[in-house]
């Protein structure tokens, strides 16, 4: 066990107190306990904020990251290497940083030059796509990992393949505290002579506390002096959410069972001096949680290493941990187990004293500053391994290593084009054009852009209200007698008469934005408004004869599928639509013309990037295969001889054996292509898509025939288009559209989009010698 040490410098990365969880907690005691075990190492805290506002932090705090600002992840790896840290201490839980399945941090663990020894307090069995890769990633990226139970060690083996050498098991670790009677510390919280269960914890409906409150009245028919005490501050992350409806629900229940003179609710985050007399004065300890999934829970250690009596649910730490009699374990949900287990337990004080012993002779391994040395074995172990690397900590990267940088998120314009009733479609310059009014298609699009800012963490109250008028506009224009959604309204208030059933590519787009809704959002309500009208829509998706519209479907469908995947009815026309399309490439496409139509038209890469989303999610690698031929055709055709994209313009379009438009130059195709190459990407893995969604993005942004912005970076706004001698000076919603989801892509692609690297050589190998 390394006692002296040669580190000048430690970095501890996480959530920190006064930030109220589980994390934080644990991140402030294992600083705590490293500094004091090692006076003369420095050591200092770089936390995640969650608010804007941040925290009141104690002075080891030298510098602060924002969870949904992928930059400041680079300003902190920044710090970290030119404040001389020897090796970086991580605490990595899904949620607390920003990005899909927590990406961000990856931007971070890229540009660090020390060695990094990442703490998972979660490891999934059942992982989605993005935790997966998250995950792996974050191990390569990692020096060491450090897992708190053996079954975390075995997971990471069996489902994410990190190597045995590189996993450290070590033991949450707990306070050191006497082992002391009960009876002792109960008079200062006035329940002496009482029998004290106790669960605490940040509250939250995962926890199961209904059933301990259903357990209560059994037990109290034998010991009629009992106090369940639920110690612990609502989850903040629900209070922001829904208040505090969830604890009154419980006490309501409390008042429904007739225990509320048994029970107390003790609504705070509680410091870790209070915490400690709480558990001294218990004489059982509870866990009723709901799911197996919990790999580690910080509030079962500390009960048990201090010498607590559990009963818990059999989730995976509890199982571990309370095995061979060190504890009792009774099923899921289930209430009458619960009251036997304690009941039996209060009955027989010995077994009880005993179970509690022993607890707290297994725990002696737990305490803090045993667990301190334990990792700074794995620090020094992990600074091994990166100097075997040569890794130079204060080295600094040239342009071509840095990541590609995106462009700051500004939505003034999008919220400037958007009043009351919904989204206006067109803008004289950057003013709102009354005169135009609305329509379903681009109201659509901005439902589907909210959900990637909603998933994104980035919905902040205006694009939230913004949100519920593109849906209110959406649902106002589905006719449920035509199963169809209106396209144009007058600015005031009247649908417009020629098109009163919309037409198939307003329909696919609207679909497209419902079914995102359902598979995306956090939101119940829109959940069930978005499946309401999915459904009554869905029986048209057949009817509509646009390819496009086909495609639009595909990828509502698709969403749709990520929460609902048995749904035989969406399955089936998913089934038929994708049939459609492959029958028309095969009527039309020749060997030197591999296309669905005579004609290159608008928004073409929507047509393989449904094939290649729809294969990849049914498993039809054939399906798949024709997406991305097609696709890989259609960037060809779409590239300047000089290597820059060019979209097909619209102004003639592009018929097969005819001349090609190069004006006017549409935003809708760059969008389309971009997230074409990024489904294309995200399917195969090849960094050739990552290089083509750049090109595409980058017309956006000058690199295009004129060598002239098309997004406006002054107002947040997308000029309308590219015409042969000028920018189209409007910026109207379907632009400004295109380009803001064009950007949600590749942010939710890859929050550093590190992978850009490689795609930057290959692009410029494209360019002329």
């Amino acid at each position: 066990m390394v006692r002296n040490t040669d580190f000048r410098k430690l970095g501890f990365v996480g959530d920190y107190l006064p930030r109220k969880c589980g994390i934080a907690t644990f991140t402030s005691d294992l600083f705590g306990a490293v500094a004091t075990q090692y006076p003369s190492i420095d050591c200092c805290v770089v936390p995640v904020n969650d608010i804007a506002e941040g925290y009141d932090y104690p002075r080891e705090v030298q510098f602060e990251f924002e969870q949904q600002d992928l930059d400041s992840y680079r300003r902190a790896a920044d710090f970290l290497n030119f404040s001389n840290v020897d090796v970086v201490s991580l605490q990595h839980e899904y949620g607390i940083f920003g990005g899909q399945a927590g990406r961000h941090i990856l931007a971070l663990l890229r540009d660090v030059r020390m060695p990094v020894v990442t703490t998972l307090h979660t490891v999934l069995k059942d992982p989605s796509h993005d935790q997966r890769r998250v995950l792996r990633e974050l191990a390569e990226l990692s020096s060491r990992l450090v897992v708190m139970s053996q079954r975390g060690r075995e997971f990471l083996l069996d489902i994410y393949g990190v190597p045995a050498a590189k996993i450290d098991v070590i033991a949450h670790g707990i306070p050191d505290m006497p082992f002391v009677d009960p009876n002792a510390s109960k008079e200062q919280f006035g329940v002496e002579g009482k029998h004290v269960i106790l669960t605490f914890g940040l509250l939250s409906p995962n926890k199961g506390i209904e059933h301990a409150l259903q357990a209560l009245p059994e037990i109290i028919r034998e010991f009629p002096n009992v106090v369940y005490i639920v110690l612990g501050a609502t989850h903040p992350n629900l209070v922001r959410e829904q208040g505090e409806t969830y604890r009154l629900s419980l006490e309501r229940m409390a008042s429904d069972l007739g225990v509320r003179k048994n029970v107390i609710f003790y609504n705070r985050f509680v410091e870790r001096h209070e915490l400690i007399e709480f558990i001294a004065a218990a004489d059982i300890y509870l866990t009723p949680y709901l799911e197996p999934a919990q790999i580690t829970s910080g509030t079962l250690a500390y009960a048990f290493g201090c010498g607590k009596p559990v009963v818990s649910t059999p989730y995976w730490h509890a199982e571990e941990l309370l095995a061979d009699g060190r504890g009792a374990l009774v099923p899921f949900r289930d209430s009458s187990a619960i009251a036997q287990q304690i009941c039996s337990l209060l009955r027989d004080e010995p077994r009880r004293l005993a179970m509690g012993r022993q607890a707290y002779t297994l725990g002696r391994e737990m305490i803090w500053s045993h667990v301190a040395h334990l990792y700074m074995n794995s620090f020094q172990q992990a600074r091994r391994v990166r100097f075997d690397r040569q890794v130079k900590p204060l080295a600094i990267q040239t342009l071509d290593e840095r990541p590609w940088e995106l462009p700051k998120w500004r939505l003034e314009h999008l919220l400037r084009m958007t009043d009351s009733c919904g989204l206006l479609q067109h803008a004289k310059y950057t003013l709102p054009n009354f005169a135009e009014g609305y329509c379903t298609d681009d109201n659509a699009r901005g439902l589907q852009f909210a959900m990637a800012l909603e998933e994104m963490g980035l919905d902040t109250l205006e694009m939230q209200r913004a949100t519920t008028r593109y849906a209110a506009f959406v649902d106002a224009a589905f006719d449920p007698e035509k199963r169809r959604f209106r396209n144009f309204l007058t600015f005031d208030r009247r649908w417009v008469h020629e098109d009163i059933l919309g037409s198939d590519d307003c329909f696919g787009r609207a679909m497209c934005a419902l079914g995102t809704c359902i598979g995306r959002s956090k939101q119940r309500s829109l959940q069930c408004w978005a499946m309401e009208v999915f459904h009554r829509a869905l029986p048209a998706s057949v009817e509509i004869h646009s390819p496009r519209a086909w495609a639009s479907t595909l990828m509502g469908i698709d969403q749709y599928l990520r929460r609902f995947d048995g749904d035989r009815a969406v399955t089936q026309v998913r089934a038929t639509l994708v049939e459609r399309l492959v029958d028309l490439h095969q009527r039309v496409s020749t060997t030197s013309w591999p296309w669905f139509e005579e004609t290159l038209s608008y928004d073409n890469a929507a047509l393989s990037h449904a094939l290649i989303l729809s294969g990849r999610s049914t498993g039809e690698v054939a399906v798949q295969q024709l997406g991305l031929r097609s696709l890989q055709w259609l960037v060809g055709v779409q590239r300047a001889p000089r290597g820059h994209f060019r979209p097909i313009g619209s102004d003639g379009f592009h018929k097969r054996g005819g001349p090609r438009a190069d004006f006017d130059q549409q935003p809708i195709e760059a969008w389309a292509t971009v997230a074409a190459c990024v489904e294309a990407y995200r399917t195969t893995e090849e960094s050739s898509w990552l290089n083509e969604a750049r090109l595409a993005f980058e017309w956006f942004l000058g690199r295009n025939d004129l060598g002239v912005e098309v997004y406006d970076a002054s107002t947040g706004g997308c000029h309308d288009g590219l015409h042969a001698d000028r920018v189209n000076e409007n910026q109207g919603a379907e632009s400004t559209l295109a380009f803001l989801l064009s950007l949600a892509e590749l942010q939710q692609l890859e929050s550093s989009l590190a992978a850009f690297r490689r795609a930057a050589e290959a692009a410029a190998m494209l360019q002329p010698s």
